[in-house]
């Protein structure tokens, strides 16, 4: 039987609670060829030199193998010039300088959606802090942003549960039961996409609120396609559904296990900002991202990449890297010069990082100051399947009450 390797390992459904000892060991060669050709990439320092590197293409279309992925074509995908003009065509209905309010705009949304979750949870002694507080505010608020029906939520997130279950990258991909979830992706994604379709026709026969509205109904001399409109709505939706959950679900779980942590942040609520920061270079919602490759060989940390080959760039391992964070297993809210790779660097930093920050500067907030004497129920607790946005599938927790 031939020994994995601590990337392999890491992969795995059995360590997804916990990876970080297979990433330990796989920093000490931090750029590690793989047995099917890929390279992964751990450490902070060559994570970060690869993520400016103009000679790494996320465009799958660059690659000789050229898999198959649910985010294929969106501008998590291309390389400039072609990301940097769509790009610019989506950010102009969300972001500065079109758009500089939007973010700011929606804070008393999100305060009102998790303080009404919050309110639900009255008179209930065990809440499971997935289902009733990180995965419904997140979703109901980037639904409110792009303009997607929330009555529609169950339909979509069923599709894309399905599709990132189907997702594996490790030595479990040719499991029978695994091979099984990965044959039902092509029809997932094609329904989701169906309904996105639709959804899009819609606003553009009558236009409406949303980030949606706007890219449809953009008059200007650079506007997206249909077929453009639809994949980036995918994405959009599979990111916002996915990673600011994981974000709330994983701060709730660690501020549990750190109490230290969690009493200080409750004396000094100011904590929250740098707070929310170290929650997400502590568990790291996005773990990689398994588009890029080499557009020519690079040398780099004393191994050449070869030209084609495959790159992972492991932001989870990155941000536990003792060369650039000080004590990283540590939690720590005051953590000083916190430049964590959780929101990614360079041309593909994260689109909705905005949002989400104020998503889980919001949550966490509120959930420190109203949840009275919380206790976990289970740790480790389950995680879902997906290796890419790594998250738990239930927290559950013991409470004593909700304060007003």
């Amino acid at each position: 039987m031939v020994e994995e390797t601590p990337w392999q390992q890491a992969l795995r459904y059995a360590n997804r609670a916990n990876p970080y000892p297979f990433y330990e060991e796989l920093r000490r060669t931090p750029v590690a060829r793989q047995p099917d050709g890929s390279y992964v990439v751990s450490t902070y320092r060559e994570v970060v030199q690869l993520l400016h590197d103009p000679r790494v293409t996320s465009d799958q279309r660059k690659r000789p193998d050229t898999p198959s992925n649910p985010f294929e074509a969106t501008i998590i995908t291309e390389d400039p010039s072609e990301h940097d003009v769509d790009r610019r065509r989506m950010m102009r209905h969300f972001a500065p300088p079109e758009c500089p309010q939007t973010i700011a705009d929606f804070e008393p949304e999100i305060r009102r959606v998790f303080g009404e979750l919050l309110n639900d949870m009255k008179g209930k002694t065990r809440v499971d802090f997935v289902d009733e507080f990180a995965f419904p505010g997140p979703v109901t608020v980037i639904c409110k942003v792009l303009g997607v029906p929330l009555e529609s939520i169950p339909r979509f997130h069923g599709w894309i549960e399905a599709a990132l279950d189907g997702l594996d990258f490790g030595p479990e991909a040719n499991d029978p039961e695994q091979q099984r979830r990965t044959a039902a992706v092509p029809d997932q994604v094609a329904e989701f996409r169906q309904f996105l379709a639709g959804l899009i026709d819609q606003y553009r026969k009558q236009p409406g609120p949303g980030m949606f509205s706007g890219m449809v109904n953009d008059g200007g001399p650079e506007g997206l396609s249909q077929q453009s409109i639809v994949r980036n709505a995918m994405l959009m939706l599979f990111a916002g559904h996915e990673t600011t959950v994981n974000l709330i679900a994983h701060s709730v779980l660690n501020l549990l296990r750190h109490p230290d942590q969690l009493e200080k942040l409750r004396r000094r609520p100011e904590l929250i900002v740098p707070g929310v920061e170290e929650l997400l270079r502590f568990e790291s919602s996005v773990q990689f991202w398994p588009t890029r490759s080499a557009l020519e060989d690079i040398e780099i940390a004393g191994t050449t990449i070869p030209k084609g080959a495959p790159i992972f760039l492991a932001y989870g391992s990155a941000n536990r890297d003792p060369e650039r964070f000080e004590n990283p297993d540590r939690l720590d809210l005051e953590r000083p010069d916190n430049q964590h790779v959780g929101y990614s660097q360079g041309i593909h930093y994260c689109f909705g990082a905005p949002l989400a920050r104020l998503e889980a500067q919001t949550a966490v907030g509120e959930f420190v100051r109203r949840v009275q004497n919380p206790r976990l129920v289970e740790d480790p607790p389950p995680y879902r399947r997906n290796q890419i946005f790594r998250g738990p599938r239930h927290v559950w927790v013991d409470i004593d009450g909700i304060r007003d």
